[in-house]
């Protein structure tokens, strides 16, 4: 039997009047889903924005695809559709919690995996998700607790012991894991704020890492820094003789209150001080610009992302972002990350352009292998998922018109990943880990053909 069921959708937004930043109603989302084991099947979503977040100043399309707003007077009081006959507005299944973050809400519940509907999901992922959206049961409902402080990491790795073993949830720990995470995936995750309020994202070990997956994810990610490629702020803490990652949220941003941000000041770069307030930078995903479910997601191409990219996000940047989604392919390959799918790769709305731009890069965890040919979870070129420099090559022209500049990106990133060793233990991993990612990273050799490893050892890197 189907049931209906109706949610406001909240944005974050400065008040004109106040210059303070605070959630306002952006509109009604209504949701159909059949109850029973096959709910997960038979959703179905309409959205209609709300006429006075229509009128206010800042207002924001919650999903450049199924709910623009460049056309303010046609979508006024009008129902609308999730675009391409989808079941959900991508823009706010963004704002749903990812895998960990559904285990959290079950475990605080006390019922079983799967068994909520997307709306108590919804509703339960909390003000501190990724991104500027809420998703509340009324209009008057209280927001969502806050995201707890590094002090408590270590009782929050209990509570994810707890929930990894499918134990009972302490109460005591209950309130630490926040209201369940969202993007990231299945590892377990929660935010916490420093002591300067600045929130960040803390990755756990999980009792199922074959390694020290967190000092492995900072020090590939301290690598793609040195490629060239956009990475937030990383530290790794020691909690409890127990590796915990810390990511900056690239989602929020310190700024004057009614001030706008400077064009030389990037938003995730921005940090707490004394007169500035926090805002959230609107977030969606790659499958949400490219307008597909996660089911079609694996016949999807970086071409594809990049042919959403010119159609959705700013013309200003677009130049830039595109090569930089070239080179991040390009390291995925040298890296043997397969991880690479439409969830993990993300856009937010620069308040400094108003429009939608590259997040920056996340989740990027080498995989070991001893198969010589190997693929990404994306198309990368004429051979399709074939992780290979020739096959990336194949269509360089979805990223650059210029075949030397795609080079010129290879050899980049080329010239930093040979050198990954020096990177990973100037970071502080242990001879152990090396020996462990040892057959992830791949030589020039490994994957690309003589001719074209001959034209990129002899050319000359372009300066960036």
């Amino acid at each position: 039997m189907a049931r209906q069921r109706q949610l406001y959708v909240f944005a974050h937004l400065p008040d004109p009047e106040s210059a303070q930043k605070r959630f306002v109603p952006a509109g009604l989302l209504t949701l159909n889903q059949d109850e029973g084991a096959a709910a997960a099947n038979s959703l179905a979503s309409t959205f209609a924005y709300g006429t006075r977040y229509l009128d206010r100043p800042g207002a924001f399309e919650l999903d450049p695809v199924s709910l623009s707003l460049t056309d303010k007077a046609g979508v006024r009081s009008k129902n609308l559709f999730p675009a391409n006959a989808l079941s959900e507005f991508g823009g706010i299944r963004d704002a749903a919690p990812d895998a960990w973050g559904r285990r959290v809400i079950e475990a605080r519940r006390k019922v079983p995996a799967n068994s909520l509907s997307e709306a108590d999901y919804l509703i339960e992922a909390g003000g501190d998700r990724v991104g500027a959206l809420d998703v509340r049961a009324s209009l008057d409902s209280p927001p969502a607790p806050a995201a707890s402080d590094l002090h408590s990491l270590e009782y929050i790795l209990q509570a994810v012991d707890a929930i990894e073993q499918g134990l009972p949830l302490p109460a005591r720990l209950m309130h630490l894991l926040g209201a369940g995470a969202s993007a990231g995936g299945a590892r377990p995750k929660a935010s916490v704020r420093d002591g300067q309020a600045g929130l960040w994202l803390a990755k756990f070990p999980s009792r199922s890492d074959a390694f020290d997956v967190a000092r492995a994810e900072y020090c590939t990610l301290e690598l793609a820094r040195r490629c060239g490629l956009s990475v937030p702020e990383m530290r790794v803490l020691d909690i409890a003789n127990h590796p915990v990652m810390l990511t900056r949220r690239f989602d929020r941003y310190w700024s004057e209150a009614g001030q706008p941000l400077p064009l030389e000041t990037t938003p995730h770069d921005t940090r707490p001080t004394p007169g500035l307030l926090e805002g959230r930078l609107p977030f969606v995903s790659g499958l949400t610009l490219t307008g597909c479910s996660e089911f079609e997601s694996r016949l999807k191409a970086y071409a594809d992302l990049a042919h959403a990219m010119r159609k959705w996000t700013h013309s200003g940047t677009l130049r830039s972002n595109l090569e930089e989604l070239f080179g991040r392919m390009v390291l995925n390959i040298f890296v043997s990350n397969d991880d690479d799918h439409l969830r993990n790769h993300g856009f937010v709305r620069d308040p400094r352009l108003a429009g939608w731009v590259l997040s920056p890069l996340y989740d990027v965890v080498p995989r070991p292998g001893i198969a010589h040919a190997r693929s990404l979870h994306l198309e990368v070129g004429a051979q399709g998922k074939l992780a290979t420099l020739d096959n990336a090559l194949s269509n360089f022209i979805a990223f650059t018109p210029d075949r030397q500049r795609a080079l010129a990106i290879i050899r980049r990133v080329w010239g930093e990943v040979r050198q990954w060793k020096t990177t990973f233990e100037e970071h502080g991993a242990s001879g152990v880990l090396l020996d462990q990612l040892q057959s992830a990273f791949r030589t020039l050799e490994d994957i690309c053909s003589p001719t074209l490893a001959k034209e990129i050892r002899q050319g000359t890197s372009q300066h960036f």
